[in-house]
């Protein structure tokens, strides 16, 4: 069961309802240990001053703002503590806006929002079902964690979705940091309408559940072969840029390859393991024939004391 990172109250008009937060997702990401070559001993990292190149104790490291130039304004724990935004155990609803009037470039974060305690459970269907039926999403703003955010409040048939936000002076504008954006103007009305027909031809219902991580999946899928002892053989293939003059004629093979196909562009079927494409990262089992004496093993597993021992096999 998820467990609560904060707790308080949902405040709209004289209705005070207590929720708690919850996560509503999980980072899948594999992440991995730096260990020094040949043994399996962790690399950590120390701090150093970059001057001297020698290791400073955590007690003697200070907090200072970059001025440029190399100045430096020094603030204290206590001076930061005097800034942070006063706790608080409430988020108050301050306006209810339509949902296609936030840009998703806003969101950051979302999280599951839901009653504590059985007396919250009314109040709370109630707000959920009053949103629902009007199409409206509640605004406001909740301190977490020492930081001040505002937030979006969704509902759906289950339960209220609050969306931590970016301030509006946190998004950059697309048009001071990309100055050479394409003009639309530019295009034929033939291109438009081959790019639209291409468009139509793969409309299909939105299914999350046919989208999946295939670079994590043929990562774990190297672990397991090289735990295996078998031999990986890699390489790369890079598609081509579409070229502005071929334009018309890549459209144009889309839509006679989504016709072939059955009509529309689907992603690979779910339930099956991605193979790993051939020309990008190949598997090969290694051979069961018997070792030269003093072969190495395809593969091999670290010890603790640094020396290397065979991996072990699963039993077939």
């Amino acid at each position: 069961m998820a467990r609560t990172i904060w707790k308080g109250s949902l405040n709209f008009g004289l209705v005070n309802v207590p929720v708690g937060l919850y996560p509503a997702t999980q980072d899948k990401t594999i992440h991995f240990n730096q260990l020094e070559a040949g043994t399996s001993d962790r690399i950590r990292y120390k701090k150093v001053n970059e001057r001297t190149g020698k290791e400073v104790e955590a007690g003697r490291i200070v907090k200072g703002f970059d001025l440029g130039g190399g100045e430096y304004v020094i603030l204290t724990d206590e001076e930061l503590a005097a800034a942070e935004p006063e706790r608080s155990r409430l988020i108050e609803i301050t306006d209810f806006v339509d949902l296609d009037e936030i840009d998703p470039v806003f969101y950051r974060t979302t999280y599951y929002l839901a009653p504590e305690g059985e007396a919250a459970g009314k109040a709370y269907a109630l707000l959920r079902q009053v949103m629902l039926e009007s199409k409206k999403v509640a605004i406001g703003t909740l301190v977490m964690r020492n930081k001040e955010y505002p937030v979006a409040i969704r509902p759906d048939d289950e339960v209220l979705k609050l969306e931590t936000m970016y301030f509006s002076d946190e998004i950059r504008s697309p048009t001071k940091e990309l100055p050479d954006l394409p003009d639309a103007g530019e295009l034929t009305e033939r291109e438009v309408a081959m790019a639209k027909l291409l468009l139509e031809s793969m409309e299909s219902e939105w299914d999350p559940g046919r989208y999946h991580d295939t670079h994590r999946q043929k990562v774990e899928e190297l672990v397991e072969a090289k735990q295996q002892g078998n031999e990986i053989v890699l390489g790369s293939t890079e598609p081509a840029a579409t070229n502005v003059a071929d334009l018309m004629d890549v459209l144009s093979a889309s839509i006679k390859s989504i016709k072939a196909g059955g009509g529309q562009a689907r992603p690979p079927a779910t339930g099956s393991k991605p193979s790993i494409p051939k020309k990008r990262a190949q598997v090969k089992k290694a051979a069961p024939a018997r070792k030269a004496a003093g072969a190495k093993s395809p593969t091999s597993i670290t010890s603790k004391t640094g020396t290397k021992v065979p991996s072990r096999r699963k039993a077939s």
